[in-house]
């Protein structure tokens, strides 16, 4: 929804991306996400003792910069950390270690969204209500949380859905983030404003977006909600709102916060970080560090053949890029084989993980093997169908599955003709409308003596033999 009633709606996203390190950002305590029991994963440092130092990690300023770089973005040579007053139970310091005026990146594009900014901080305890009682966790406090927020340049909620979707695509790609939404790893938070002149709206941020549908319903309720404020003769009041998914509205939660009531200033026990005096944060080293990125899978998939839609189907799931990249390496430069698994990866396969009540058992390898036995013509279209789906229930090998469930593509032509003698002495009429010039009746007689064959009969040896037997 981008322009109703003349109003024009601005969106800008904050993206908070936990980063899979071993340590938290600034002390040696494990970052795991698995660990349910409270308050184990802790330390002197995360829990703010008097007289603990941080130390920055190295791993998650190498992500962060990974990050920019695949984003194109300008990573800074000089960067500090800030701290970020505010005073919440789950803020052991009283203050978060973040960044202001310094970020590691600036800049850069995804999905066709301009970014403002990339920078690292450190994540807050998880705090709990219930049966009248608060309890922290901080076993999360600490954790490096990779921040990025966009320019408020999208217009609509199914950009900002597909923005979304793509980021957490790329952190999964580059290794540096499980960015699952419904534990938390990755949370998205929405800047959204209406306004009928070129001037921005008041800005509402909307959280508690735990899934993309979230994101993109959350921002349709709200944009309604401000125009039809509006239209009352009501203003707009800068606020955060938090999204209620039972009942699909957002709800007032506290007035928004500014920067200054922040009070940012530089961090004092973390030294200033020069990225030219390491040498693997290089600009070269950084970009050699990437591996092939989701649009340019998207691209290779494309120049194999695949239409734009399936390309982003295999791509933009990294367990079925990993599956087809197996595929595509077993068939090698076959370009018969390869679209042959094209089609039936992007359809039969598709169709039987969509609909999968339990563990598919089709590898790679068995695959590839099912594809070699349908471009043999060992199959028949409806042959290879079945097979896969027995080797998904079963799996092993498919060929001995086809011969044991008399899938094999029959060729023998002395068998095939007569199999199709007998369907043109049992449709005798058939055949003499087909010789009358009928051509429909043709394929009827196929359709018979592949039914006569049950199913397993060479359709292009069947045709050729009726068309033989007609003709006499």
């Amino acid at each position: 929804m981008s322009d109703t009633s003349g109003y024009r709606t601005t969106i800008g996203l904050e993206v908070h991306a936990e980063l899979a390190t071993k340590t938290k950002m600034f002390c040696d305590s494990p970052n795991d996400p698995e660990e349910t029991r409270p308050n184990v994963n802790v330390c002197p440092v995360c829990l703010a003792h008097p007289g603990t130092l941080p130390v920055p990690n190295r791993d998650a300023i190498h992500n962060v910069l990974r990050v920019g770089t695949a984003l194109g973005a300008k990573l800074a040579d000089y960067s500090e950390f800030d701290r970020k007053s505010y005073f919440y139970p789950d803020i052991p310091k009283g203050y978060q270690i973040s960044q202001f005026e310094y970020p590691f990146v600036a800049g850069g594009e995804l999905a066709g969204v301009a970014i403002t900014r990339v920078h690292l901080e450190e994540d807050t305890a998880r705090s709990s209500h219930a049966a009248g009682a608060s309890l922290v966790d901080f076993n999360r406090a600490g954790v490096p949380l990779m921040e990025l927020v966009t320019e408020p340049v999208i217009h609509d909620a199914e950009t900002a859905g597909k923005f979304a979707r793509e980021l957490q695509l790329l952190l999964r790609t580059l290794g540096v983030s499980h960015a699952n939404l419904e534990k938390g790893e990755m949370r998205i938070e929405a800047n959204i404003s209406v306004s009928k002149t070129d001037t921005f709206g008041t800005k509402v941020e909307v959280k508690n977006l735990n899934s993309f549908r979230s994101v993109e319903r959350a921002i349709d309720y709200e944009v309604e909600r401000q125009i039809k404020l509006l239209e009352e003769g009501g203003t707009v009041q800068q606020a955060t709102r938090g999204w209620d998914e039972n009942k699909q509205v957002t709800f007032h939660q506290r007035l928004k916060e500014g920067s200054a009531d922040y009070r940012y200033f530089p961090e004092p026990d973390i030294p200033k970080i020069y990225r030219s005096r390491i040498p693997e944060w290089s600009d070269e080293a950084l970009k050699a560090s990437l591996p092939e990125l989701p649009w340019e899978k998207r691209a290779r998939y494309i120049a194999f053949g695949m239409k734009e839609e399936d390309a982003a189907y295999v791509a933009n799931d990294m367990q079925r890029t990993s599956f087809f990249d197996e595929v595509i390496a077993l068939v090698k430069d076959d370009t018969n084989l390869r679209t042959h698994a094209i089609n039936y990866f992007v359809s039969d396969l598709a169709g039987i993980y969509a609909n999968a009540t339990s563990e598919v058992h089709v590898t790679p390898e068995s695959f590839t093997k099912l594809i070699r036995m349908i471009a043999a013509n060992k199959l028949s279209s409806r042959g290879a169908k079945d097979t896969l789906a027995l080797l998904a229930i079963e799996g092993g090998d498919p060929e001995v599955l086809a011969q044991t469930h008399n899938l094999i593509q029959v060729s023998d032509t002395g068998a095939l003709t007569t199999a199709v003698q007998e369907v043109i002495a049992a449709n005798e009429a058939v055949a003499a409308e087909y010789r009358a010039g009928k051509e429909s009746s043709l394929q009827f007689l196929v359709g018979q003596a592949m039914k006569a064959t049950k199913g397993a009969g060479n359709p292009g040896l069947i045709k050729e033999l009726l068309l033989a037997e007609l003709s006499k």
